[in-house]
Formats: C-alpha cells, structure tokens, sequence
C-alpha cells in the first residue's frame, strides 16, 4: 500500500478566498488547449478558423462550463438539484460531469460554426486533439481533492483516501489521468496529420475516450448517490457507451465523404 499525499486542495488561502489546485487545473488545461489548436491553425493555414478563433474559445468556454454543469445535476444528481436549486450554480462546491461538458462544447461548436459559416467538422478534430491535456489534468485535480477514488483493493499500489474510509483503494483518477489524458493525447496528436476524412479525428475520440473510460469504471467508486445502476453498469459507463455509439456513427457517416469534403 502507498501512502496518499495529504497535499491542501487551496494553494493560496486569503481569508474566505482560495486558489484550488484544482480550478488552476482548469486554467493550464485551457491553456494547454488554446495554444495546441492556434499551432494547429497555423500549420494547417485555416484562415476561416483564425479569424473567429478568439470568439469561438469564449463560447466553447462558456459551453465547458455550462455543460458541465448542468450534465452533473442532470445526469449524477438531478433529485437533490431539484430539491435545492439555489445549488445549481455553487459550482465552488464541486460537481461537473466531462460528458456534459462535451455536450456544452458540441453544440457551442455547432452553433458558432453555423453562424459563421465554418467547417464544424473540420473545427471539431482541430480541436479535440488538444482536449486530452485538459482531462489528464482535472484528473490531477480530483486526486489532490481526494475525490473520485477508486474501489477498495489489495494491489500494493492502493491507497487510503481521507474520504475513502479505512480500506486501500484504487487510485483510479491517475489510471484516468494516464489513460484519458496522456494515451489519449499521444493517440491523437500523432494521428492528426493523416490525410482523414474531416470529422474522423472527432469520431476516434468520442470512441477512444469512450472505450477508456468504460475500462476506467471498473475500478473507480461509483457515486454514492447513485451506486450501479443495472447489471453492474455505471453512470459513466451507460454515458460513455453512448459516446462509442455516437462516434461509430460519425465514423460511418464521414466516411462516405471525401477527404476535406464538408
């Protein structure tokens, strides 16, 4: 067994305000994302894209944050959220859900793109190839706020959660970190420049995420409010399998199309 790293989830305490280590992961991952794509821009000459790249980020932002949001109210709790609205927007007391926030970004993405007459395809794998630093970084996140943990296990690298109980647990947001996060990414980057169909880098994502992920809740804690739901199955695996469904589905439809072809 290793022993947790006790690390404080505020890096900076000034009175009733804090710095968490976690909202700063949120930063760098934006961050991280922001400059990945503008290259990607650049080398690729997407005119269209650099001239609305600063506006279409504030609405991916917004889309992020709202998605993510409301997917965990809708999807991890929806009866305490009903009971108690006024906790929708307290997002300082935790509770964002990754899938919302894909939804929040696929349809901020859909309608900027829309609107200004860009290739949401093509945007879409532009962008997707840099989402995984993002995720590997939340991950990073949850781990120092010791949520999120993992099943109890005897594996000798488990360990003892402080909100985890008395028992060794997986620490399954590092399985996440590495596997959504850093494979992901490496699997993304590398196949972005192959001459696809637009749209392809956006479908072996939605899979890719999916597939690990699904792999990823066998070890981790299900949520307490609402534990498996049938047959063994998870929140995060049932959302996960839709994902794998939708970028099968992307893939087949893509795939009638030309390389570059809208």
């Amino acid at each position: 067994m290793l022993p947790y790293p006790e690390i404080d989830p505020a890096i900076i305490h000034l009175g009733p305000f804090q710095v968490r280590w976690y909202g700063l992961m949120y930063v760098l991952g934006f961050l991280a994302a922001y400059h990945l794509v503008r290259h990607q821009i650049k080398k690729f000459a997407l005119r269209g894209l650099a001239e609305h790249f600063e506006n279409l980020n504030f609405v991916l932002l917004v889309g992020l944050i709202l998605g993510g949001r409301l997917g965990y109210v809708f999807f991890y709790n929806p009866s305490y959220y009903f009971a108690h609205p006024g906790e929708i927007i307290a997002t300082w007391h935790g509770g964002m859900s990754f899938h919302g926030a894909l939804i929040g970004l696929l349809l901020g993405g859909i309608y900027f793109c829309r609107r200004h007459q860009l290739d949401f395809w093509q945007t879409a794998d532009v962008y997707v190839a840099a989402i995984p630093i993002g995720l590997g970084l939340g991950r990073i996140g949850n781990f120092i706020n010791g949520e999120l943990y993992g099943r109890v296990s005897e594996v000798p690298w488990a360990m003892i959660f402080p909100g985890g109980g008395p028992l060794p647990r997986h620490p399954s947001q590092l399985y996440e970190c590495l596997l959504e996060g850093v494979l992901l990414f490496v699997i993304l980057w590398r196949l972005k420049e192959n001459r696809w169909p637009t749209g392809f880098m956006l479908a072996l994502f939605l899979v890719a995420y999916g597939l690990v992920r699904s792999l990823v809740e066998l070890f981790r804690q299900p949520d307490p409010q609402l534990g498996f739901l049938f047959a063994s199955l998870t929140m995060g695996q049932l959302l996960s399998g839709l994902m794998i469904l939708g970028g099968g589905l992307i893939f087949l439809f893509r795939r009638r199309r030309g390389i570059g072809d809208p």
